[in-house]
């Protein structure tokens, strides 16, 4: 059934001046395949939502017009509240993590197609649930990597999807060196359990990556930044394996919206994109409902996205570490200001609505 005409809820939106404004807005019906979400947690994507936090900051020193401001937001978790017309997995009650571009927005209602949410587990509380979007992202990346166990792999940028790929690469049996511009993020990929990770404005990074892997060069490499890449990518170059006849191997794979010049090299190796979270995610009709043959289509948006709450609930992938900071979404006018005097500080930040998660 449709939810009433007229039933408003509270959207956090960027605006052009570089604050985030709390605004309220019309629900959108419940349609059929669509769930509506009672929200208790949503995770910002600095660099997709807000152009980094070191770019949100710049924007509020040039100004802009305060009064012109989008709402943001795709990946957050809470309880289902009501349900479309056939939508048979979820009821109400039902706890859950949500993701997608003008659906999963931080927001205390969401109206969610229902293959974009999968169900969150007990022990999983609501602002690790939330971080299903970057965590399906990143595992989608080490998909198109294909790893084999016991490669080595560099990954370029040590944000959120960065630090979640360095971990999944973890876990596939690789060994990684994580490459980042800030000591705070270093530090924070050291303390989850990283195998080595500097910092590219101290150290040469690739001495230090070809010493990490025993000269014999890396087998693969992910750039999980956005922006121009020219240097990062030159620098992997030298770093990759070499057959000896001098050409160079491996893969690399842009998860981050990296933008670089490829000329011509002496090279066998790949350059792949990692778009989004795997297939499905734009696709209507799949997003409320349809399915892909699995015998086709083994891994789509929502089998990585139930797959990413498994590793939460085994305590396989540490989001904790990544979380610098909580910020009621009512408060999201005043505590994300404060935020941008020192962005350099900031990693995962998390809104949250409606008190204390039961899940430990």
């Amino acid at each position: 059934m449709s939810r009433r005409a007229g039933l408003l809820r509270k959207v956090a939106a960027v605006t052009e001046s570089g604050s985030v404004r709390l605004l309220q807005q019309e629900l959108p019906s419940v349609e059929p395949g669509m769930v509506l979400v009672d929200v208790r947690a949503s995770l910002v994507s600095p660099g997709t939502e807000l152009g980094g936090w070191r770019g949100l900051s710049e924007r509020r020193r040039q100004g802009g017009d305060p009064d012109k401001a989008k709402p943001f937001g795709y990946s957050n978790a809470g309880v289902v509240r009501e349900t479309g017309a056939e939508v048979e997995r979820f009821r109400e009650g039902d706890r859950v993590a949500c993701i997608g571009y003008g659906y999963a927005l931080h927001t205390d209602l969401a109206v969610v197609p229902q293959n974009l949410c999968v169900p969150l587990p007990p022990s999983v509380d609501y602002a690790r649930g939330s971080y299903g979007m970057l965590m399906a992202t990143a595992l989608h990346s080490l998909r198109r990597c294909e790893p084999v166990l016991g490669e080595n792999v560099a990954i370029v940028g040590l944000g959120l999807v960065g630090q979640l790929t360095a971990q999944f690469h973890r876990l596939a049996g690789n060994f990684v060196i994580g490459w980042g511009r800030h000591d705070m993020r270093v530090d924070i990929a050291k303390r989850w359990g990283i195998d080595q990770a500097i910092n590219v404005k101290q150290d040469d990074a690739v001495r230090r990556t070809l010493s990490f892997t025993r000269e014999q060069g890396l087998d693969a490499a992910v750039l999980a930044f956005g922006g121009p890449a020219g240097q990062s990518y030159e620098d992997l170059c030298r770093c990759m394996k070499k057959t000896p006849d001098g050409h160079l191997m491996g893969r690399i794979v842009i998860v981050g919206g990296a933008r670089m010049e490829m000329a011509w090299i002496p090279a066998n190796f790949d350059v792949r994109i990692a778009a989004r979270t795997g297939p499905g995610y734009h696709d209507d009709q799949w997003e409320r409902g349809a399915d892909y043959p699995p015998v086709v289509v083994p891994w789509t948006t929502n089998s990585n996205l139930g797959l990413c709450m498994r590793l939460l609930e085994e305590r396989r992938v540490d989001v904790d570490c990544l979380t610098t900071h909580r910020i009621p979404l009512e408060s999201v006018e005043e505590e994300v200001d404060g935020l941008l005097d020192n962005p350099e500080e900031v990693l995962g930040v998390v809104f949250t609505n409606g008190g204390r998660d039961e899940a430990s």
